[in-house]
């Protein structure tokens, strides 16, 4: 008996040790990793508008949406942040947006874990560049196998259709709720 006393009492300082240690080093890293998160943010909203020299967050919209404007001080466009599932979890995107919510300027990837070598090839030129000036009307469409031959179509990857398909399911369910937002906006 005493020596099982002694095992749950350690285990218990153990516990104890390790769970302060822990709590220790999530409150020194949060605001560490809320910083990068935020840096990595602005960095991707002048990524999707190169010609965007400032932005404004747009408060209240229910997303997490910023209106860029360029050098002369005159609205570039919008810039999107939005997640959905991916094939492994969850994927976050930037998207920047014409200021009438036609057309895509670009896209950036900020968050996912997709299968490398395959689902990873969102993240490079090939498939992401599609999304440069891409017409969203009536919706992006994932072509399969073929080229695409309407301004609003991508080409899939092959072996990682499924993460093509959530990105496009992303971008235009995104695209989606600002459009609603907008025409709300402009109908009060």
């Amino acid at each position: 008996m005493k020596q099982i006393s002694l095992i749950v009492a350690t285990l218990t300082i153990i516990g104890i040790i390790a769970g302060g240690s822990l709590s220790l080093v999530n409150n020194w890293a949060a605001p560490k990793i809320a910083l990068n998160l935020k840096a990595e943010t602005e960095r991707a909203i002048f990524l999707v508008h190169p010609d965007g020299k400032r932005y404004e967050e747009i408060k209240n919209a229910g997303l997490e949406v910023y209106k860029v404007f360029n050098e002369k001080d005159s609205s570039v466009g919008y810039s999107l942040v939005y997640d959905g599932n991916g094939f492994q979890g969850n994927i976050k995107l930037m998207i920047g947006l014409t200021n009438d919510l036609n057309r895509t300027t670009s896209i950036e990837i900020l968050e996912q874990s997709e299968t490398p070598g395959l689902g990873t090839k969102i993240l490079e030129a090939p498939y992401k560049d599609q999304f440069n000036g891409l017409e969203v009307n009536p919706s992006i469409i994932l072509v399969k196998g073929a080229e695409p031959s309407n301004p609003n179509e991508v080409q899939s990857i092959t072996g990682a259709t499924i993460s093509s398909k959530a990105v496009v399911a992303i971008v235009n369910e995104g695209i989606t709720k600002l459009k609603d937002i907008e025409n709300k906006g402009a109908s009060e």
